[in-house]
């Protein structure tokens, strides 16, 4: 179990998300509600509801975010700079960019780095680089940190939760790639306290989950109990 003290607020760190391509309009509004309600750092939604999800957090303390070319990075980098592009002018104060995994294997790191750095300064908005860290080598890993790192991204997102889940080893292994120069995002699988508190113990400081609600009437719960006790 982590050690984190007992009154930590773990809200701030959780990045609320609904990326269920069937997801109605009515979830992803209950989705900003209950990101305020919590005082969660950031929601997270797909594209085509960024519009109405700015209306719904207008005013509002948690960050809006969305995702570019999830879950597969794989289009043309001129579809997802003009993605990344359409998203901010729509709304978006953030974005997740899925980065090219098939360039990166085809000894075109130039062109992970061009991609990356273009969305950088079309969109003046902090970069979130979604490595799929668990499919690389580490070799790779490495050489896709200092592109992302070198293009200008603000933080590092370990996965899209697709190909396994974010683990306190994983992100202790990109703070020492990154010699803390950007921050990290842990994201897949988180659905509990536990997970979540050893996250950050390991120096995440984004938690990317849809279970955040969930997570916090958990710890309420359990320190109930431990006060009946």
């Amino acid at each position: 179990m982590a050690d984190l003290p007992s009154d930590f607020d773990l809200a701030p760190y959780i990045e609320h998300s609904l990326l269920d391509p069937a997801a109605t309009l009515q979830q992803i509004e209950q989705l900003c509600q209950e990101a305020d309600r919590y005082h969660f750092a950031a929601v997270c939604v797909f594209p085509w509801v960024v519009r109405q999800a700015r209306e719904w957090l207008n005013g509002r303390s948690p960050r809006l975010c969305t995702v570019i070319d999830f879950p597969n990075g794989a289009s043309t980098a001129a579809s997802k700079c003009f993605a990344a592009q359409e998203a901010v002018e729509n709304g978006a104060q953030e974005l997740n960019v899925v980065v090219n995994l098939g360039w990166l294997r085809s000894d075109r790191a130039d062109l992970v780095h061009q991609e990356l750095a273009e969305i950088v300064e079309a969109t003046g908005v902090p970069i979130k680089a979604i490595l799929e860290a668990t499919r690389l080598n580490p070799s790779e890993l490495e050489q896709l940190t200092d592109l992302c790192l070198d293009a200008g991204v603000t933080m590092l997102q370990t996965s899209t939760g697709w190909f396994g889940g974010a683990t306190p080893a994983l992100v202790q292994q990109l703070r020492q790639l990154t010699r803390n120069r950007v921050g990290i995002h842990a994201a897949g699988g988180i659905r509990t306290w536990d997970q979540a508190a050893a996250l950050v113990e390991a120096g995440a400081v984004r938690l990317g989950t849809s279970y955040g609600p969930l997570i916090l009437q958990q710890r309420l719960a359990d320190a109930a109990v431990a006060a009946s006790v």
